[in-house]
């Protein structure tokens, strides 16, 4: 590479002296408009930085002369909003909730509210779409089988003080112990007894020695029918629906080493009116029931599928 400054006489610019295998670089000047467009922005940034945030501290950043503040207009906003929704949290806190749906602006509000609250704060357990998790044991939210009861005020309940929360004392507590103490022959039967509950492929003769079994060591809690118990959150195991899975080894797992899963006490994060708001949206999402069931009461059993047509039925 050479250096040497001439003038092309292509074109009669000046190069820059640079030449690689012959080949010269023009010096052309930038354009007198991009130059003044240029400086005009360096003028622009100190301006900025003066004005405004910009360099970073220690422990914070320049505030500027100006004071302005992204967090503070975020801030005013949740502000402005809240004060709007002011006179209908207040409503919502002091409603009847069994009478919430007949204040339709209210139930609209809270429902909207409330997915929001589920968004940020249940749908990591139970599912953006609430349909839950069978592999960990987050209840689907979507169907009408509750351990605990699905009125509004039986969901609000559970959100407000949790299940089997320590930190909150009226938390809903309840236990399965450990069957491991039986022979594998003893759960292998009240496996097949169980499933047998739900018409589910087993052993019929397991299945009636499992029914003893059950009988001694399992109806106090599940009722005899396997129906279930909403004062203890035992499970309904005459239906076709599985917190756990349904599969025998999911049932001998079960009884061997039961897993229960232990959800947050939310009153003291979210206030009376979030909570409210929530229990509106997941008893609105297609399981919740109209009234507070009696807790002593079994889980209601399906209705009977119905008989098919007849093969001339023109409804066929």
């Amino acid at each position: 590479m050479t250096d040497t400054r001439k003038i092309d006489p292509a074109t009669n610019t000046e190069t820059t002296g640079h030449s690689w295998d012959g080949i010269e670089e023009l010096n052309t000047p930038l354009p007198r408009w991009w130059l003044w467009t240029f400086y005009a922005t360096i003028v622009w940034g100190v301006i900025y930085t003066i004005l405004y945030p910009a360099w970073p501290l220690v422990s914070g950043a320049t505030a500027g002369l100006l004071g302005y503040s992204t967090r503070a207009e975020v801030a005013a906003e949740i502000e402005r909003v809240a004060l709007s929704n002011a006179d209908l949290e207040r409503r919502l806190t002091s409603v009847d909730l069994t009478a919430l749906q007949d204040d339709e602006p209210l139930h609209r509000f809270a429902v909207q509210a409330g997915r929001s609250v589920f968004a940020a704060n249940c749908s990591q357990c139970h599912g953006a779409g609430a349909g839950g998790v069978v592999a960990s044991g987050y209840p689907n939210l979507l169907d009408d089988d509750w351990l605990w009861g699905g009125s509004i005020d039986d969901i609000a309940y559970t959100v407000r003080h949790g299940i089997r929360n320590e930190e909150d004392p009226d938390t809903r507590f309840s236990e399965m112990p450990p069957f491991d103490w039986m022979d594998r022959s003893e759960q292998d039967a009240i496996a097949h007894f169980v499933r047998s509950l739900s018409d589910l492929a087993h052993d019929p003769v397991a299945a009636d020695t499992g029914a003893g079994l059950f009988a001694d060591n399992c109806s106090s809690c599940h009722g005899e029918a396997g129906q279930g118990d909403r004062t203890l959150g035992a499970p309904n195991l005459a239906d076709a629906i599985w917190l756990r899975g349904s599969s025998h080894e999911a049932i001998l797992r079960q009884l061997g080493t039961p897993r229960m899963g232990v959800m947050p006490a939310w009153q003291a994060r979210l206030g009376e009116a979030d909570v409210r708001a929530v229990a509106a949206y997941v008893h609105g999402l297609g399981g919740g029931e109209a009234t507070a069931a009696d807790p002593s009461a079994p889980a209601p059993m399906p209705a009977p599928a119905p008989a098919p047509a007849a093969a001339d039925d023109p409804a066929r």
